[in-house]
């Protein structure tokens, strides 16, 4: 595991760092290339799933703490047991992740966003979500924020889920592995639609989901160092709008209802208050007040 205390992160942090727009020079197929494409100059990449295979690229950077943010259009019609992937992760049997997955469906149901965090090879903090949109007829903005005290996941600029740093109770969190960005499509449907029940109906392939307009405004981990964009650590208020700096962003007292609106409407699932899963007691963050 490669680690770096926070003191040196924040002594590394020195070259302005921003990036993103062009998947030409930011990312790379990882497999399935014959059904990756690149579009629209650069802009936007395609991937397709076929009987054949999936496929899948990676940023070419690593991060250690940013915002990424990517818009996606997801696979439209009967997209059952298809998954579709955006997501961050260091590599190891102790490694950290940060997910973003969409689980297909048949015709006309509701596609299930899930979200999970991994910190030292620990995860099951799964959080399911309904969209109160339809995401596959227009692009949306799927967005991490992820700075040394919170997870942020949120959708169009709405939080939907904020992971904090509670070490200091023993909580594990993701804030030493740097870590790439991921996003795949792929077949999932032994578990992804109904619990398997479901299957891909193969007649309706080739799927497609399409990704554009991807942006890391992060700190890239190269050579055993950090660089970040200028001014990222200055002292910002805590709005949780755009424009302050991620490297303190936290949620404002309007971001939070919003989240708690989205959460008491959308949410499907939480492992926070899955008593069956933990007989002996809810994970420690899920006790922990605001």
């Amino acid at each position: 595991m490669r680690t770096v205390a926070l003191g040196i992160v924040a002594m590394a942090c020195l070259v302005g760092m921003a990036q993103g727009g062009n998947f030409n020079q930011d990312a790379e197929m990882t497999w399935g290339h014959g059904n990756g494409k690149v579009v629209d100059g650069g802009r936007g990449l395609d991937l397709t799933l076929d009987r054949t295979t999936g496929s899948g690229f990676q940023s070419k950077s690593e991060y250690l703490f940013g915002k990424i943010d990517m818009q996606i259009k997801l696979v439209p019609g009967n997209s059952a047991g298809t998954v579709t992937t955006f997501y961050l992760s260091s590599q190891g049997s102790a490694h950290d992740e940060i997910d973003f997955e969409f689980l297909g469906n048949v015709t006309g149901e509701p596609y299930t966003l899930h979200t999970n965090v991994f910190a030292k090879g620990q995860g099951q903090r799964e959080q399911q979500f309904r969209l109160w949109f339809d995401p596959t007829t227009s692009f949306h903005t799927y967005s991490i924020i992820w700075n040394p005290q919170h997870v942020i996941f949120a959708v169009d600029g709405t939080p939907i889920r904020d992971f904090k740093n509670n070490e200091a109770r023993g909580v594990s969190f993701p804030k030493s592995q740097p870590m790439r960005l991921y996003a795949s499509l792929w077949n999932a449907d032994d578990w992804a639609t109904q619990g398997g029940r479901v299957k891909a109906d193969w007649s309706k392939a080739p799927f497609v989901a399409s990704f554009r307009d991807f942006n890391a405004d992060a700190c890239v981990w190269s050579a055993g160092a950090q660089r970040c964009p200028a001014g990222t650590m200055e002292a910002s208020s805590a709005t949780g709008a755009s424009g302050s700096s991620w490297w303190n962003q936290q949620l404002s007292d309007m971001s939070y209802r919003r989240m708690r609106w989205v959460q008491r409407k959308f949410m499907i699932y939480n492992y926070c208050t899955d008593a069956k899963r933990f007989p002996q007691g809810v994970p420690a963050e899920c006790k922990l007040r605001r």
